[in-house]
């Protein structure tokens, strides 16, 4: 989630014990504040109740050679430049209002958007990707790129006229509403390396196309045709129209792209009506995030594209209106960017804030598995099943002709979804979300829930109360995941909880009502802990686990953020790794078992901004282990590995990562950059003003060697 558009609403109302009072109950306060954890605090962190995670000793051990980063730490920076290691370049690729075809003109700083170019440009605010090849032996110099365009800056989007045009209240134009919902979705795009080492985007490309807030879509899996979703649009209650605010991704075995829809709650209204899930998710009842909704009636107005965002009952029946357009939402939608073909949301995942969705280890004859986080303050982490077990035979193959969509329904469609449960001595529990699954209460999850027996739809539309009912762990605003393909370990960022309060303040309880209340113990805010050290968790942390026997896992924190001169500084950072608010992450595999952990900032706490912009840094997870007295995997004597490698211009987050095959080329985005980009070089530092524009940027080496290693 961009800071820009935060919710900070509590939307979670249980009383389960949230994870800063897990981890108050792991660590020793006491210890931590002096730097250091006793042997019994130790035990817990290390000595897990399954079969443990592995640390520096594990890699010690082995005969390979061991990797390591080949680049020196860099300094924090504070410009309108992107700043790189000595001997790499980076370049700025296909920034938003980029042409895709002959229908956009090509980017001038006074460019006034239509409907129609935006459709045919590059959208807006570049966020999760991922490279899908056109051919197994060039893969490394020609692919498709999927992008997603998270949300719109509407200063920059209308700068030519000043800004938006009621942007506040009174009614929207409906072509300027058409242009902003355009700008937001997905954009797939060929992308391609010339003969001198630069790249380019492929104009004209069949492939390239958008996929926006207005694009039909399907509905498939436990959802797909229930009363759920019945809408004017569609009385069976199979198809909607659009997907909002992707901010994370995905991607499958079988060659699609996995883009997941998180703060789409913001663009729907509904005044009266409500149901328990629009209150759970936070659907707002006036004005939406654009004021999309006040376009209705306009003239040129079709098929209620516009009065859809109001979900306000205004018929006899939920075909008569838009009470249920907002339960067509919240989704993780997958996309074959190859063929084109109709965009599939597949609600067995679940239905949030999904912030991205990461495929979990694949072994032949097992289930396929997925992990996603919702994006929001004491929210929690989920894991799908696959029903169908993982055949070898549907594995990627570049340029074959094959129907990856039903191979996605094959595998997406049926399955189990699971919440996850962390436990104080460093184990944790997957907990079923099924009609049948039996509560904390000892209710069938369907009765809880108040819904018939068997009503598997009921429970995916209202996946965050059966989520508290099972006593799930809330969580510090779950991020992005990455995992280890080789050991299955699994990384996800908690980015930061900005309401947790100050030392000796009282927990704020929070009490749940009618059918979901539960006898847990939760909180609207937390009071700092051992683990979570500061007023306002600005510095947030990084998780890992491994999945063990019988639906359990065991975990642990791989790295705190923090300031380098916090007197609370877990992780031991310095001047050249301290970071906050970790959110992108991506695990780069080397081969051999080895590979680099990538993580990307989205920060807010003033102490580390003051010092540096947003940025990437590295690790070789195998290089590093929890030594004594260390309260995180990365502790005092691992800074050495612990490295930025990237800051970002003013103003701007950094989001979005991956590489070409070789490793040669490492792709991430400049989302919401405050004054850049100045040219094609990255590196250039703005002179004077610009139209800022969100970017793809490419590194590479000056002598063509492989990133970071």
């Amino acid at each position: 989630m961009s800071q820009e558009i935060e919710d900070h609403r509590l939307l979670n109302q249980s009383h389960n014990e949230p994870f800063s009072a897990v981890l108050e109950a792991h660590v020793s306060r006491r210890r931590v504040m002096q730097g250091g954890l006793g042997m019994a605090a130790m035990a817990m962190l290390g000595g897990f109740g399954l079969s443990g995670l592995p640390g520096r000793a594990t890699a010690a051990g082995t005969e390979k050679t061991p990797l390591s980063l080949a680049f020196e730490a860099i300094r924090g920076a504070r410009t309108d430049a992107v700043v790189v290691p000595a001997g790499y370049t980076a370049q700025v690729l296909i920034p938003w209002g980029t042409p895709l075809n002959g229908q956009a003109p090509g980017w001038r700083e006074d460019l006034a958007f239509t409907p129609e170019i935006q459709a045919n440009s590059v959208g807006m605010h570049h966020d999760g990707m991922h490279p899908f090849a056109l051919d197994a032996s060039s893969a490394s110099r020609r692919f498709l790129l999927a992008m997603n365009n998270e949300y719109i800056d509407q200063a920059a989007l209308w700068a030519p006229q000043g800004g938006a045009t009621n942007a506040a209240d009174g009614q929207r134009p409906a072509a300027e509403v058409r242009t902003e919902i355009n700008a937001h979705g997905v954009t797939v795009v060929e992308l391609e390396k010339r003969d001198d080492g630069r790249w380019q985007h492929v104009v004209d490309s069949d492939y390239n196309r958008r996929y926006t807030s207005a694009t039909e879509m399907a509905l498939s899996g436990p959802v797909a045709g229930s009363e759920y979703v019945q809408t004017r649009y569609s009385p069976d209650g199979t198809r909607t129209r659009g997907t909002n605010n992707n901010c994370a991704n995905g991607y499958t075995p079988w060659g699609t792209y996995l883009t997941c829809e998180e703060n789409w709650p913001g663009y729907f209204i509904k005044q009266a009506g409500r149901e328990r899930d629009d209150e759970r998710l936070g659907i707002v009842e006036r004005r939406g995030r654009y004021g999309w909704e006040t376009a209705a009636g306009a003239a040129d107005e079709q098929h209620d594209e516009f009065a859809r965002f109001d979900a306000t009952p205004a018929g006899d029946s939920a075909r008569d209106d838009y009470r249920n357009e907002p339960r067509t939402f919240g989704y993780i939608v997958e996309i074959d960017p190859y063929s084109g073909a109709r965009a599939v949301k597949r609600t067995a995942l679940g239905r949030f804030r999904h912030e991205g969705c990461w495929p979990g280890k694949l072994v032949a004859g097992e289930p396929v598995v997925f992990y996603t986080g919702h994006d929001s303050r004491n929210e929690y982490i989920y894991k799908f099943v696959s029903a169908a077990l993982w055949d070898p035979a549907d594995a990627h193959r570049p340029g074959a002709d094959v129907d990856r969509l039903s191979l996605g329904a094959k595998y997406l469609d049926e399955g189990t979804l699971y919440v996850a449960r962390f436990d104080a001595d460093g184990s944790g529990e997957w907990l079923a979300l099924t009609p049948e699954a039996e509560t904390r209460d000892g209710r069938t999850l369907a009765e809880a829930l108040g819904l018939a027996a068997d009503d598997w739809a009921g429970v995916i539309i209202h996946t965050c109360d059966a989520a508290d009912l099972m006593g799930a762990t809330p969580m510090d605003r779950p991020e992005w995941g990455a995992v280890d393909p080789a050991s299955g370990e699994v990384y996800m960022t908690l980015t930061n909880n900005a309401e947790r309060t100050g030392e000796g303040s009282a927990a704020t309880y929070t009490h749940g009502g009618g059918d979901i209340e539960d006898p847990g113990v939760g909180y609207a805010t937390a009071p700092t802990n051992a683990a979570n050290p500061r007023a306002g968790n600005e510095g947030g942390q990084v998780i890992r686990w491994r999945e063990g026997a019988e639906n359990r896992f065991d975990w642990e924190v791989f790295v705190f953020g923090a300031a380098a001169d916090d007197a609370q500084n877990v992780s031991g950072l310095t001047e050249l790794n301290q970071f906050a608010s970790p959110d992108g992450l991506h695990y780069d595999d080397r081969g051999d078992g080895q590979g680099i952990l990538w993580i990307e900032t989205d920060n807010g706490y003033a102490k580390v901004a003051e010092e540096t912009n947003d940025q990437v840094l590295a690790v070789v997870p195998q290089n590093v282990g929890r030594a004594e007295g260390d309260a995180s995997v990365i502790g005092g004597g691992d800074q050495a590995q612990l490295r930025r490698f990237a800051v970002g211009p003013n103003g701007c987050e950094v989001t979005g990562i991956c590489f070409t095959p070789d490793k040669t080329a490492m792709f991430i985005n400049i989302q919401h950059p405050g004054n850049w980009p100045f040219g094609d070089d990255a590196t250039s530092e703005t002179q004077g003003r610009v139209r800022p524009r969100a970017s793809t940027v490419v590194i590479q080496r000056q002598d063509g060697g492989t990133i970071g290693a």
